[in-house]
């Protein structure tokens, strides 16, 4: 049975320098996201677009969010199937071009998670449940880009 799942985000934007948006270099990008209970996150624009390099850029936000949603998927279908995950690492990249406007979007997203299984009879399987999580993850369904994955699986306990 669908469900619907609302949720709510508070963002304020911090790089007032005394003239607002006097002109394109006169304010800063930075910006906190915070959700009622939680810890804030201090955001930015990315460096080639003047903002905060010591902040997380939207792009980076996405990415992580894909990353997550994905991760959290895997674990759920590896306890279905029964494959015990011991440790889960994520090195995600992701591609964006712009336009000549000065709009854009993300062209592509590689996940590249490094699986440690407790068991090295499931490699195979494991490795093949990225799919199945895939399929699961809500934030990949809800992007217009292809996310891809290039897992690598290893065992604590050799064959």
């Amino acid at each position: 049975m669908p469900q619907e799942h609302n949720y709510a985000v508070h963002v304020q934007w911090q790089g007032n320098r005394g003239t607002g948006t006097s002109s394109y270099r006169d304010y800063g990008r930075q910006h906190a996201v915070s959700a009622t209970g939680k810890h804030s996150i201090e955001g930015s624009a990315d460096r080639t677009f003047h903002g905060d390099r010591d902040r997380w850029n939207p792009e980076e936000m996405l990415l992580a969010a894909l990353s997550q949603c994905h991760m959290l998927s895997y674990l759920h279908v590896a306890v279905r199937h029964g494959v015990v995950v011991l440790d889960y690492r994520d090195d995600a990249v992701g591609s964006m071009q712009t336009d000549a406007a000065g709009g854009g979007q993300f062209t592509s997203a590689t996940l590249r998670p490094r699986v440690l299984v407790a068991d090295a009879a499931h490699i195979e399987l494991a490795n093949s449940l990225h799919a199945e999580a895939s399929q699961l993850c809500f934030i990949a369904n809800s992007v217009n880009f292809p996310v891809g994955h290039e897992p690598i699986t290893t065992a604590a306990t050799p064959a």
